[in-house]
């Protein structure tokens, strides 16, 4: 048994180098004019002599395909997207749920600032949702301002106007 292993191993080596030892690579011109090469000869190729196994390339300067293309700046858009601009909130306690929407995405560090009938409303935040209390009856206005890490000015909304609907301390709408 162990001859028989001993054996079939000696045989695999030998085909392996015998394999390299003996490839050939031959060469020709097909209809085109474009030059062949291939291990299989036919009619007309040339076999091309080989001074060792090992083909090398000449190194190639590669340093055009690192440079990055220049980033393009991302704009960044904010809307108000809840209450809808001209819609009526009906809401007796006077809260209304404002939403900001940022497209492309709201990105880290990014802070957003609500404005309320043009005056600040609170700090600017990293959340996109806002809750005004006790709000008044009437036309009111909304606007965010969306800042990024640096705190710069990224995007203004444009302006919003809701209406807010409570019943009257008289009773009567």
């Amino acid at each position: 048994m162990k001859s028989t292993t001993l054996l079939v191993l000696s045989l695999i080596f030998l085909s392996f180098f015998s394999y390299g030892a003996a490839q050939k690579v031959y060469s020709w011109k097909d209809k085109n004019g474009v030059l062949v090469f291939s291990d299989t000869p036919r009619p007309g190729a040339t076999e091309v002599k080989m001074n060792t196994q090992n083909l090398t390339m000449p190194a190639t300067d590669t340093s055009i395909l690192d440079s990055a293309p220049s980033a393009m700046p991302v704009k960044f858009n904010v809307s108000i997207s809840s209450p809808a601009n001209e819609a009526t909130v009906r809401e007796n306690t006077g809260s209304v749920y404002v939403t900001a929407r940022i497209s492309p995405r709201f990105e880290n560090g990014f802070k957003v600032q609500l404005l309320f009938d043009g005056s600040a409303h609170g700090a600017p935040s990293n959340s996109t949702t806002f809750a005004l209390r006790e709000v008044e009856r009437g036309e009111h206005t909304l606007q965010a301002k969306l800042f990024d890490a640096n705190n710069k000015l990224v995007s203004v909304s444009p302006v919003s106007t809701f209406f807010m609907h409570r019943t009257s301390i008289y009773g009567g709408n």
